[in-house]
């Protein structure tokens, strides 16, 4: 009872226009123990371009990065500690959610999609990116749309989701042939070597395929698009107080225009360490979730 009346005066002093972090700290199991460690944790993936991954000095970089650093700026100054240290662990697909979960890592700092499943597990913060499965084509080819694939030879990567979306495409009357190579990089190499016409895979992933190659500009991504999935920090499930703080800071930086300004500097520009450019400007449903922030799975 004495938690469920704290909860409704934290409702009550929100919608006053007075919830103040002060509170949210009082409340947050992992504010606290940042607190009494004078320590804050950040997850990183070593090859996650362009959310997080390790840059020419070995340290990790990215958009994500950016964001958790003025997550902790936040926190230190509404914690009072201008000495905080901040710590960096390397994290991978199989270890990022339990490393979360038993309080290793308080934020991981990478490009991690949500979902219904892992909502059950962990939280996210707003969304910080949208991504969809698409094809990427040679612009030589002449193909235009996903109609421009009948009767062609396509690859997807051996154990992706875009095998089951390919297939449901073929299903649907644009009759062409899937092949699945062992992995990414085979399915590049595939186009590459005309042995395929289209390569379909996360829209970000072949974003950073075509950066990595000697002429970008021959490569192109189709119109179409296929299953939105947001991404966003992660954070712990049991701790809604420490979600908000996060939450505020993002918010207030794509209300300000600085969110959008991260976006440009690492989705199209040239980035470090090899001055590689994604030419991937922000989708349409990303700036819809920029100007109304949210963490739904729902578009």
């Amino acid at each position: 009872m004495v938690q469920f009346g704290r909860r409704l005066i934290a409702t009550a002093l929100a919608a006053a226009g007075i919830f103040s972090a002060t509170w949210a700290m009082a409340e947050s199991p992992t504010l606290d123990k940042i607190k009494r460690t004078g320590q804050i944790n950040l997850g990183y993936r070593e090859a996650s371009i362009p959310f997080s991954y390790l840059g020419g000095d070995a340290k990790p970089i990215g958009i994500s990065l950016d964001l958790c650093a003025a997550i902790v700026e936040k926190i230190k100054s509404d914690l009072k500690l201008p000495k905080l240290e901040v710590v960096y662990t390397s994290v991978n697909g199989s270890n990022r959610i339990p490393l979360i979960q038993n309080g290793t890592v308080d934020i991981e700092c990478g490009g991690t999609s949500s979902s219904a499943a892992r909502l059950k597990q962990v939280a996210f913060t707003v969304a910080t990116f949208v991504s969809s499965a698409r094809w990427l084509t040679k612009t030589s080819s002449g193909i235009k749309s996903v109609q421009d694939l009948k009767g062609k030879t396509v690859v997807v990567t051996q154990g992706s989701n875009a095998v089951g979306f390919a297939m449901g495409i073929k299903a649907k009357g644009v009759d062409f042939n899937i092949v699945q190579a062992k992995d990414h990089a085979e399915s590049m190499l595939m186009l590459q070597t005309d042995r395929a016409a289209a390569f379909m895979e996360d829209d970000i992933l072949l974003a950073s395929f075509r950066a990595r190659q000697p002429n970008p500009s021959e490569y192109g991504l189709l119109p179409e698009t296929y299953d939105l999935v947001p991404y966003g920090l992660m954070l712990r499930r049991e701790d809604p107080e420490f979600k908000a703080v996060a939450d505020g800071v993002i918010k207030q930086m794509m209300a300000s225009g600085e969110f959008t300004k991260l976006y440009t500097k690492w989705f199209e520009s040239p980035i470090p360490p090899n001055g590689e450019n994604l030419q991937f400007p922000m989708s349409d449903q990303l700036k819809a979730r920029v100007a109304n922030p949210s963490d739904s799975i729902e578009f």
